[in-house]
């Protein structure tokens, strides 16, 4: 009966031995995943930084953009109460204006109502 004994001990060490291998190839496969995930993980967070880097710099753009429309809007203003003044004054002393006042004014200030030779008038020369 000895022998059947050996022989379990030897099946046992060959099962545990087995087993050692199963367990090592495990442990490989998860260090593996792991470095796998680890890497994954650092690309992304690298892809975010990247994105939210883009945002940032397509955000200041916008600003400042928007800061030189801003600037544009003021100056074209200025420039509209400039003209509407200097159109008030003149409209006073207008004598085509005066002598074409049954035309609505709409009218007299398109660009089709002054053809250049009116331009060069003395009207204009206020």
């Amino acid at each position: 009966m000895p022998h059947s004994s050996d022989s379990s001990d030897s099946s046992n060490f060959s099962q545990s031995s087995s087993s050692s291998k199963q367990d090592s190839s495990d442990e490989m496969r998860k260090v593996q995943r792991r470095e796998k995930n680890r890497i994954a993980a650092q690309k992304s967070r690298q892809r975010q930084t990247q994105k939210a880097d883009h945002l940032h710099l397509e955000s200041e753009d916008l600003e400042k953009k928007n800061a030189a429309l801003r600037r544009e809007i003021k100056h074209l203003t200025e420039e509209l109460k400039h003209f509407s003044t200097v159109l008030n004054s003149h409209e006073t002393h207008c004598s085509v204006l005066q002598t074409q006042s049954t035309v609505p004014p709409e009218v007299l200030f398109t660009p089709l109502a002054f053809p250049q030779s009116h331009i060069s008038s003395p009207c204009f020369q206020h």
